[in-house]
Protein backbone atom coordinates (compact mmCIF):
# COMPACT_ATOMS: atom_id res chain seq x y z
CA UNK A 1 0.00 0.00 0.00
CA UNK A 2 0.94 4.13 -0.75
CA UNK A 3 -0.11 7.05 -0.20
CA UNK A 4 -0.87 8.84 -3.38
CA UNK A 5 -1.90 12.21 -2.74
CA UNK A 6 -3.11 13.86 0.49
CA UNK A 7 -5.50 17.24 0.24
CA UNK A 8 -5.12 19.40 3.72
CA UNK A 9 -8.10 22.24 5.08
CA UNK A 10 -7.06 24.24 8.27
CA UNK A 11 -4.30 21.92 9.16
CA UNK A 12 -1.91 24.12 11.08
CA UNK A 13 -0.17 26.34 8.83
CA UNK A 14 -1.45 24.80 5.51
CA UNK A 15 -4.86 26.47 4.92
CA UNK A 16 -5.88 24.86 1.60
CA UNK A 17 -2.95 22.41 0.35
CA UNK A 18 -2.83 19.37 -1.94
CA UNK A 19 -0.28 17.28 -2.10
CA UNK A 20 0.70 14.31 -4.30
CA UNK A 21 3.41 11.91 -3.47
CA UNK A 22 5.58 9.38 -5.67
CA UNK A 23 5.17 5.56 -4.86
CA UNK A 24 8.64 5.28 -4.30
CA UNK A 25 10.33 8.47 -3.32
CA UNK A 26 9.28 12.35 -2.17
CA UNK A 27 11.84 14.83 -1.00
CA UNK A 28 9.93 17.29 0.79
CA UNK A 29 12.47 20.85 1.22
CA UNK A 30 11.90 24.06 3.23
CA UNK A 31 13.01 26.17 5.47
CA UNK A 32 12.20 25.84 9.26
CA UNK A 33 8.36 26.47 10.27
CA UNK A 34 7.48 26.15 6.87
CA UNK A 35 5.42 23.35 7.36
CA UNK A 36 7.38 20.61 6.50
CA UNK A 37 7.05 18.74 9.87
CA UNK A 38 3.14 19.24 9.88
CA UNK A 39 2.50 17.37 6.33
CA UNK A 40 4.20 14.46 7.78
CA UNK A 41 2.16 14.56 10.88
CA UNK A 42 -1.06 14.83 8.94
CA UNK A 43 -0.12 11.82 6.88
CA UNK A 44 0.31 9.85 10.62
CA UNK A 45 -2.75 10.94 11.48
CA UNK A 46 -4.50 8.90 8.48
CA UNK A 47 -1.82 5.90 9.96
CA UNK A 48 -2.92 6.19 13.96
CA UNK A 49 -5.51 8.79 13.74
CA UNK A 50 -3.70 10.75 15.91
CA UNK A 51 -0.23 12.94 16.13
CA UNK A 52 2.90 11.82 17.22
CA UNK A 53 3.08 15.39 19.03
CA UNK A 54 2.48 15.71 22.88
CA UNK A 55 -0.08 17.83 23.31
CA UNK A 56 -3.87 17.82 23.01
CA UNK A 57 -4.95 17.02 18.88
CA UNK A 58 -7.30 19.66 18.38
CA UNK A 59 -4.36 22.27 18.64
CA UNK A 60 -3.80 20.65 14.53
CA UNK A 61 -7.02 22.80 13.93
CA UNK A 62 -5.56 26.17 12.43
CA UNK A 63 -5.10 29.15 15.00
CA UNK A 64 -9.20 30.92 14.69
CA UNK A 65 -11.18 28.00 12.84
CA UNK A 66 -13.35 25.17 14.44
CA UNK A 67 -12.60 22.31 12.03
CA UNK A 68 -9.29 20.80 10.25
CA UNK A 69 -10.08 18.01 7.62
CA UNK A 70 -7.09 15.27 6.51
CA UNK A 71 -7.91 13.47 3.16
CA UNK A 72 -5.24 10.92 2.02
CA UNK A 73 -5.97 8.85 -1.10
CA UNK A 74 -3.90 5.11 -0.37
CA UNK A 75 -3.52 2.67 -3.30
CA UNK A 76 -4.21 -1.10 -2.41
CA UNK A 77 -3.82 -3.58 -5.17
CA UNK A 78 -4.57 -0.93 -7.80
CA UNK A 79 -7.44 0.09 -6.04
CA UNK A 80 -8.12 3.98 -4.58
CA UNK A 81 -9.56 4.20 -1.15
CA UNK A 82 -10.21 7.94 0.58
CA UNK A 83 -9.27 7.83 4.33
CA UNK A 84 -10.71 10.75 5.77
CA UNK A 85 -10.45 12.57 9.29
CA UNK A 86 -11.90 15.63 10.68
CA UNK A 87 -11.19 17.23 14.24
CA UNK A 88 -13.82 19.67 15.42
CA UNK A 89 -14.07 22.21 18.30
CA UNK A 90 -17.38 20.54 18.21
CA UNK A 91 -19.39 24.07 17.50
CA UNK A 92 -19.73 23.75 13.92
CA UNK A 93 -21.53 21.27 14.22
CA UNK A 94 -23.73 22.00 17.41
CA UNK A 95 -22.25 18.84 19.68
CA UNK A 96 -21.25 19.38 23.23
CA UNK A 97 -17.69 18.36 22.89
CA UNK A 98 -14.41 17.83 20.23
CA UNK A 99 -14.23 15.20 18.56
CA UNK A 100 -12.91 13.78 15.56
CA UNK A 101 -14.94 12.16 12.41
CA UNK A 102 -13.51 9.50 10.85
CA UNK A 103 -14.05 8.31 7.12
CA UNK A 104 -13.41 5.45 4.61
CA UNK A 105 -14.82 6.21 0.87
CA UNK A 106 -16.90 8.43 2.52
CA UNK A 107 -18.39 5.99 5.07
CA UNK A 108 -18.17 6.92 8.92
CA UNK A 109 -16.36 4.21 10.76
CA UNK A 110 -15.05 3.99 14.48
CA UNK A 111 -11.10 4.58 15.19
CA UNK A 112 -10.65 0.52 15.47
CA UNK A 113 -11.71 0.41 11.92
CA UNK A 114 -9.86 3.28 10.50
CA UNK A 115 -6.19 2.76 11.91
CA UNK A 116 -3.93 0.36 10.33
CA UNK A 117 -4.97 1.00 7.01
CA UNK A 118 -2.29 2.97 6.31
CA UNK A 119 0.86 1.71 7.52
CA UNK A 120 3.75 3.95 8.33
CA UNK A 121 7.22 3.67 10.13
CA UNK A 122 8.07 7.49 11.55
CA UNK A 123 11.38 8.93 12.20
CA UNK A 124 11.90 12.24 13.29
CA UNK A 125 14.46 13.74 15.71
CA UNK A 126 12.05 13.61 18.62
CA UNK A 127 12.29 9.60 18.81
CA UNK A 128 15.76 10.22 20.14
CA UNK A 129 14.65 11.26 23.79
CA UNK A 130 13.02 7.60 23.73
CA UNK A 131 16.02 6.53 25.13
CA UNK A 132 16.47 9.58 28.12
CA UNK A 133 12.76 10.46 28.24
CA UNK A 134 9.70 9.29 30.31
CA UNK A 135 8.08 6.08 30.41
CA UNK A 136 4.44 7.42 28.47
CA UNK A 137 6.80 8.30 25.66
CA UNK A 138 7.59 4.94 25.63
CA UNK A 139 4.16 3.20 26.03
CA UNK A 140 2.97 5.61 23.24
CA UNK A 141 5.84 4.29 20.92
CA UNK A 142 5.04 0.36 21.65
CA UNK A 143 1.06 1.54 20.94
CA UNK A 144 1.77 3.49 17.83
CA UNK A 145 3.26 0.18 16.29
CA UNK A 146 1.09 -2.72 17.67
CA UNK A 147 -2.28 -0.17 16.58
CA UNK A 148 -1.04 -0.89 13.07
CA UNK A 149 -0.86 -4.75 12.65
CA UNK A 150 -3.50 -5.89 15.51
CA UNK A 151 -6.81 -4.76 15.65
CA UNK A 152 -7.63 -6.50 18.56
CA UNK A 153 -5.01 -4.47 20.41
CA UNK A 154 -6.47 -1.51 18.89
CA UNK A 155 -9.75 -2.53 20.76
CA UNK A 156 -7.99 -3.67 23.92
CA UNK A 157 -6.42 -0.65 24.92
CA UNK A 158 -9.24 1.96 24.12
CA UNK A 159 -11.18 -0.32 26.10
CA UNK A 160 -8.29 -0.72 28.94
CA UNK A 161 -7.51 3.36 29.48
CA UNK A 162 -11.44 3.73 30.03
CA UNK A 163 -11.53 1.36 32.59
CA UNK A 164 -8.57 2.47 34.34
CA UNK A 165 -10.68 6.12 34.37
CA UNK A 166 -13.41 4.40 35.78
CA UNK A 167 -11.70 2.26 38.49
CA UNK A 168 -10.16 5.62 39.66
CA UNK A 169 -12.87 7.32 39.84
CA UNK A 170 -14.55 4.19 42.16
CA UNK A 171 -10.93 4.27 44.10
CA UNK A 172 -11.89 8.27 44.95
CA UNK A 173 -15.47 7.25 46.17
CA UNK A 174 -14.41 4.29 48.52
CA UNK A 175 -11.68 6.53 49.64
CA UNK A 176 -14.63 9.58 51.01
CA UNK A 177 -16.55 6.41 51.69
CA UNK A 178 -19.21 6.60 49.33
CA UNK A 179 -18.74 3.48 47.30
CA UNK A 180 -17.65 -0.41 48.60
CA UNK A 181 -14.60 -2.08 48.04
CA UNK A 182 -16.87 -4.97 46.70
CA UNK A 183 -17.20 -3.06 43.54
CA UNK A 184 -13.94 -2.99 41.88
CA UNK A 185 -14.50 -7.03 41.28
CA UNK A 186 -15.59 -6.18 37.79
CA UNK A 187 -13.23 -3.40 37.06
CA UNK A 188 -10.26 -5.44 38.66
CA UNK A 189 -11.33 -8.65 36.34
CA UNK A 190 -11.98 -6.38 33.07
CA UNK A 191 -8.53 -4.88 33.57
CA UNK A 192 -6.44 -8.34 34.08
CA UNK A 193 -7.77 -9.68 31.17
CA UNK A 194 -7.30 -6.38 28.98
CA UNK A 195 -3.71 -5.74 30.20
CA UNK A 196 -2.93 -9.01 30.01
CA UNK A 197 -3.67 -9.16 26.25
CA UNK A 198 -2.04 -5.60 26.23
CA UNK A 199 1.12 -7.43 28.12
CA UNK A 200 1.59 -10.53 25.83
CA UNK A 201 1.37 -8.15 22.46
CA UNK A 202 4.15 -5.46 23.99
CA UNK A 203 6.35 -8.48 25.14
CA UNK A 204 6.29 -10.08 21.54
CA UNK A 205 6.94 -7.08 20.29
CA UNK A 206 9.99 -6.59 21.95
CA UNK A 207 11.20 -10.09 21.84
CA UNK A 208 11.36 -9.34 17.86
CA UNK A 209 13.05 -6.00 18.04
CA UNK A 210 15.95 -8.19 20.33
CA UNK A 211 16.00 -10.91 17.63
CA UNK A 212 16.09 -8.12 15.26
CA UNK A 213 19.88 -7.91 15.74
CA UNK A 214 20.55 -11.52 15.96
CA UNK A 215 19.00 -11.33 12.27
CA UNK A 216 20.24 -8.35 10.30
CA UNK A 217 23.21 -5.42 10.85
CA UNK A 218 24.78 -7.10 13.12
CA UNK A 219 27.33 -4.40 13.41
CA UNK A 220 24.64 -2.36 14.39
CA UNK A 221 22.18 -4.62 16.40
CA UNK A 222 24.42 -6.70 18.55
CA UNK A 223 25.36 -3.85 21.00
CA UNK A 224 21.82 -3.29 21.67
CA UNK A 225 18.88 -4.47 23.89
CA UNK A 226 15.85 -3.90 25.04
CA UNK A 227 14.39 -4.67 28.66
CA UNK A 228 10.67 -4.94 29.25
CA UNK A 229 10.19 -3.44 32.64
CA UNK A 230 6.38 -4.62 32.46
CA UNK A 231 3.95 -3.77 35.39
CA UNK A 232 1.91 -7.08 35.57
CA UNK A 233 -1.69 -6.89 36.72
CA UNK A 234 -2.97 -10.10 38.88
CA UNK A 235 -5.32 -10.31 41.49
CA UNK A 236 -2.56 -10.66 44.34
CA UNK A 237 -0.82 -7.49 42.26
CA UNK A 238 -4.25 -5.61 42.91
CA UNK A 239 -5.17 -7.23 46.42
CA UNK A 240 -0.76 -5.84 47.40
CA UNK A 241 -1.41 -2.41 46.25
CA UNK A 242 -5.16 -2.43 47.21
CA UNK A 243 -4.84 0.16 50.57
CA UNK A 244 -1.98 2.30 48.13
CA UNK A 245 -4.53 2.71 45.41
CA UNK A 246 -7.52 3.65 47.96
CA UNK A 247 -5.68 6.32 49.48
CA UNK A 248 -3.64 7.90 45.97
CA UNK A 249 -7.17 7.44 44.16
CA UNK A 250 -5.01 5.92 41.25
CA UNK A 251 -4.64 2.32 39.81
CA UNK A 252 -1.08 1.11 39.81
CA UNK A 253 -0.21 -1.52 38.14
CA UNK A 254 -0.74 -2.60 34.89
CA UNK A 255 0.36 -2.19 31.14
CA UNK A 256 -0.40 1.57 31.59
CA UNK A 257 2.70 1.40 34.06
CA UNK A 258 4.77 -0.24 31.61
CA UNK A 259 8.07 1.25 30.40
CA UNK A 260 10.95 -0.84 28.12
CA UNK A 261 14.58 0.62 29.09
CA UNK A 262 17.20 0.74 26.10
CA UNK A 263 20.85 -1.55 27.32
CA UNK A 264 24.02 -1.54 25.76
CA UNK A 265 25.98 -4.65 25.63
CA UNK A 266 28.62 -3.92 28.39
CA UNK A 267 32.28 -3.39 26.98
CA UNK A 268 34.99 -4.10 29.63
CA UNK A 269 37.22 -1.55 29.15
CA UNK A 270 34.55 1.21 29.89
CA UNK A 271 32.38 -0.80 32.92
CA UNK A 272 34.76 -3.32 34.87
CA UNK A 273 33.09 -3.03 38.13
CA UNK A 274 30.12 -4.62 37.13
CA UNK A 275 29.30 -8.18 35.76
CA UNK A 276 26.17 -7.34 33.77
CA UNK A 277 26.42 -8.07 30.19
CA UNK A 278 24.28 -5.34 29.42
CA UNK A 279 24.15 -1.52 31.08
CA UNK A 280 21.28 1.01 30.73
CA UNK A 281 21.53 3.16 28.06
CA UNK A 282 20.40 6.54 29.01
CA UNK A 283 23.34 6.40 32.34
CA UNK A 284 26.31 4.76 29.81
CA UNK A 285 25.85 5.34 26.20
CA UNK A 286 27.10 8.31 24.69
CA UNK A 287 24.57 10.89 22.76
CA UNK A 288 25.61 8.86 19.83
CA UNK A 289 25.29 5.44 20.74
CA UNK A 290 21.74 6.62 22.03
CA UNK A 291 20.67 7.64 18.31
CA UNK A 292 22.08 4.71 16.78
CA UNK A 293 20.11 2.16 19.31
CA UNK A 294 17.01 4.49 17.63
CA UNK A 295 18.10 3.98 14.64
CA UNK A 296 18.49 -0.05 15.19
CA UNK A 297 14.78 0.14 16.52
CA UNK A 298 13.45 1.84 13.43
CA UNK A 299 14.64 -0.93 11.44
CA UNK A 300 13.71 -3.65 13.04
CA UNK A 301 9.69 -1.69 13.18
CA UNK A 302 9.87 -1.74 9.77
CA UNK A 303 10.56 -5.05 9.42
CA UNK A 304 7.90 -5.34 12.42
CA UNK A 305 5.05 -4.42 10.21
CA UNK A 306 5.83 -6.09 7.30
CA UNK A 307 5.97 -9.60 8.44
CA UNK A 308 2.88 -8.89 10.69
CA UNK A 309 0.60 -7.46 7.90
CA UNK A 310 2.42 -8.87 4.40
CA UNK A 311 2.65 -5.02 3.49
CA UNK A 312 5.53 -2.88 3.53
CA UNK A 313 4.71 0.66 6.01
CA UNK A 314 5.60 4.14 4.08
CA UNK A 315 8.63 5.03 5.49
CA UNK A 316 7.95 8.88 7.02
CA UNK A 317 11.98 10.57 7.66
CA UNK A 318 11.34 14.25 8.67
CA UNK A 319 14.87 16.13 9.37
CA UNK A 320 16.61 12.82 10.91
CA UNK A 321 19.92 13.46 8.64
CA UNK A 322 21.49 15.89 10.96
CA UNK A 323 21.14 13.55 13.82
CA UNK A 324 23.67 10.67 11.90
CA UNK A 325 26.90 10.38 10.70
CA UNK A 326 27.76 9.86 7.46
CA UNK A 327 28.14 5.95 7.69
CA UNK A 328 24.29 5.69 9.25
CA UNK A 329 22.88 8.15 6.79
CA UNK A 330 23.72 5.26 4.38
CA UNK A 331 21.78 2.81 6.21
CA UNK A 332 18.83 5.15 5.85
CA UNK A 333 19.01 5.61 2.36
CA UNK A 334 19.12 2.08 1.72
CA UNK A 335 15.97 1.98 4.22
CA UNK A 336 14.23 4.33 1.20
CA UNK A 337 15.24 2.55 -1.79
CA UNK A 338 12.94 -0.74 -0.10
CA UNK A 339 9.74 0.91 0.18
CA UNK A 340 7.17 3.83 -0.48
CA UNK A 341 9.38 6.89 1.85
CA UNK A 342 8.37 10.68 2.38
CA UNK A 343 11.10 12.73 3.65
CA UNK A 344 12.03 16.23 4.63
CA UNK A 345 15.00 18.31 4.61
CA UNK A 346 15.81 21.80 4.88
CA UNK A 347 18.37 21.81 1.59
CA UNK A 348 18.13 19.46 -0.99
CA UNK A 349 22.00 18.85 -1.08
CA UNK A 350 21.92 16.71 2.00
CA UNK A 351 20.18 13.71 -0.26
CA UNK A 352 22.90 12.12 -2.58
CA UNK A 353 22.25 12.85 -5.83
CA UNK A 354 22.08 8.79 -6.86
CA UNK A 355 18.80 8.92 -3.97
CA UNK A 356 17.31 12.37 -5.28
CA UNK A 357 17.69 12.10 -9.13
CA UNK A 358 14.71 10.15 -9.38
CA UNK A 359 12.67 11.32 -6.87
CA UNK A 360 9.57 13.81 -6.50
CA UNK A 361 10.63 16.90 -4.64
CA UNK A 362 7.93 19.25 -3.41
CA UNK A 363 9.32 22.90 -2.14
CA UNK A 364 7.36 24.37 0.70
Amino acid sequence: MIISSISLLKFRNHYKNNFSFSPKTTIIVGKNTSGKTNLIEAIYFLTIGKSFRLGRDLQVITFGEELARIKGTVKENGENIVLELVLTTGEVIKVPTPLKKFLVNDVAKRSIDFVGILKSVLFWPEDMELVTDSPSLRRHYLDSVLVQVDREYRRTILSYERAVRQRNKLLEAIRENKAHRHQLLFWDQLLIKQGNYMTDKREEYINFVNDYRLLQMEKLGARYQLFYDKSIISEMRLEQYSEAEIGAAVTLVGPHRDDIIFKIKNQKSKIKNTNDEYLELSVFGSRGEQRLAVLWLKLAELSFIEKKTNEKPVLLLDDIFSELDHEHRDIIFGMIENQQSILTVTDRHLIPERYSSEAKVIEL
